[in-house]
């Protein structure tokens, strides 16, 4: 299993929107590097929600039940897209100022690479970010 980082900005869509929707085509993704990213995702990976505007903040999680698959949004069949359905919801949101301080956090590819909309987070990371969001509760289970 993987994991990911895939950013939004709660405006477009959020993780609230998710929550009621029950899952979505994540696309829409129109940078090269992202595009590879979304390409390398399987079913079953798990990815943070990130809130780009706004408070900027990590969420929740989503899982992926589709791999990569033609964008439905573009006429090009290089753009990809995946399908997520959520998971958890964050009891804390995670600020990026948290990420930016925090010792395993600070190398994150979000924050080296803050305009990547598409990222990958290694497992510590991954298991750093639950740890601070407090999800391991059963009451935020989705």
């Amino acid at each position: 299993m993987a994991y990911w980082l895939l950013k939004t900005e709660p405006g477009a869509y959020s993780f609230d929107d998710l929550l009621r929707d029950k899952g979505t085509c994540w696309d829409g993704v129109r940078n090269y590097q992202a595009r590879n990213n979304l390409s390398r995702m399987k079913q079953g990976d798990r990815c943070v929600i990130y809130h780009s505007v706004g408070p900027k903040e990590a969420v929740g999680v989503a899982k992926v039940t589709k791999t990569a698959y033609p964008d439905p949004t573009s006429a090009d069949a290089k753009w990809l897209a995946v399908d997520i359905v959520p998971e958890e919801r964050f009891a804390f949101p995670v600020s990026l100022a948290t990420m930016k301080a925090h010792p395993v956090l600070a190398g994150m590819a979000l924050v080296r690479q803050s305009r990547l909309s598409v990222c990958p987070v290694t497992s510590d990371e991954f298991e750093a970010l639950v740890s601070l969001a407090n999800i391991a509760r059963p009451s935020n289970r989705i």
